[in-house]
Protein backbone atom coordinates (compact mmCIF):
# COMPACT_ATOMS: atom_id res chain seq x y z
CA UNK A 1 0.00 0.00 0.00
CA UNK A 2 1.29 3.43 -0.92
CA UNK A 3 0.16 6.75 0.53
CA UNK A 4 0.82 10.25 -0.71
CA UNK A 5 -0.26 13.66 0.61
CA UNK A 6 -0.29 16.55 -1.85
CA UNK A 7 -1.32 20.19 -1.90
CA UNK A 8 -4.06 21.00 -4.41
CA UNK A 9 -4.23 24.77 -5.01
CA UNK A 10 -7.73 24.63 -6.57
CA UNK A 11 -9.34 23.20 -3.40
CA UNK A 12 -11.49 25.90 -1.87
CA UNK A 13 -14.18 24.06 0.06
CA UNK A 14 -15.41 20.67 1.23
CA UNK A 15 -17.33 20.30 -2.03
CA UNK A 16 -13.99 20.35 -3.84
CA UNK A 17 -12.65 17.67 -1.51
CA UNK A 18 -15.78 15.55 -2.07
CA UNK A 19 -15.42 15.85 -5.85
CA UNK A 20 -11.84 14.60 -5.63
CA UNK A 21 -12.91 11.75 -3.30
CA UNK A 22 -15.69 10.63 -5.68
CA UNK A 23 -13.56 10.69 -8.83
CA UNK A 24 -10.30 9.29 -7.44
CA UNK A 25 -12.07 6.56 -5.43
CA UNK A 26 -13.38 5.15 -8.72
CA UNK A 27 -9.85 4.16 -9.78
CA UNK A 28 -9.35 0.41 -9.17
CA UNK A 29 -6.82 -0.04 -6.35
CA UNK A 30 -7.49 3.27 -4.57
CA UNK A 31 -8.43 2.42 -0.98
CA UNK A 32 -8.92 5.86 0.55
CA UNK A 33 -9.03 9.54 -0.31
CA UNK A 34 -9.08 12.12 2.48
CA UNK A 35 -8.79 15.87 2.32
CA UNK A 36 -8.82 19.07 4.35
CA UNK A 37 -10.16 22.11 2.48
CA UNK A 38 -8.54 24.62 4.87
CA UNK A 39 -5.02 23.32 4.20
CA UNK A 40 -5.70 22.22 0.58
CA UNK A 41 -4.13 18.84 1.48
CA UNK A 42 -5.36 15.61 -0.12
CA UNK A 43 -4.13 12.19 1.03
CA UNK A 44 -4.57 9.17 -1.21
CA UNK A 45 -3.85 5.54 -0.32
CA UNK A 46 -3.61 2.95 -3.09
CA UNK A 47 -2.20 -0.35 -4.21
CA UNK A 48 -1.86 -2.17 -7.51
CA UNK A 49 -3.35 -1.87 -10.09
CA UNK A 50 -3.57 1.88 -9.32
CA UNK A 51 -0.51 4.07 -9.87
CA UNK A 52 0.32 7.59 -8.74
CA UNK A 53 0.43 8.63 -12.41
CA UNK A 54 -3.19 7.45 -12.87
CA UNK A 55 -4.31 9.25 -9.72
CA UNK A 56 -2.50 12.46 -10.65
CA UNK A 57 -3.95 12.33 -14.19
CA UNK A 58 -7.49 11.89 -12.86
CA UNK A 59 -7.04 14.84 -10.49
CA UNK A 60 -5.77 17.00 -13.38
CA UNK A 61 -8.66 15.85 -15.58
CA UNK A 62 -11.20 17.15 -13.02
CA UNK A 63 -9.24 20.43 -12.59
CA UNK A 64 -7.69 19.56 -9.20
CA UNK A 65 -4.12 18.93 -10.24
CA UNK A 66 -1.67 18.54 -7.35
CA UNK A 67 1.02 21.20 -6.97
CA UNK A 68 4.47 20.06 -8.11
Amino acid sequence: METKTVTVPNVGCNGCVNSIKLEVSDIPGVSSVEGVAETKQITVAWQSPATWEQIKAKMAEINYAPAH
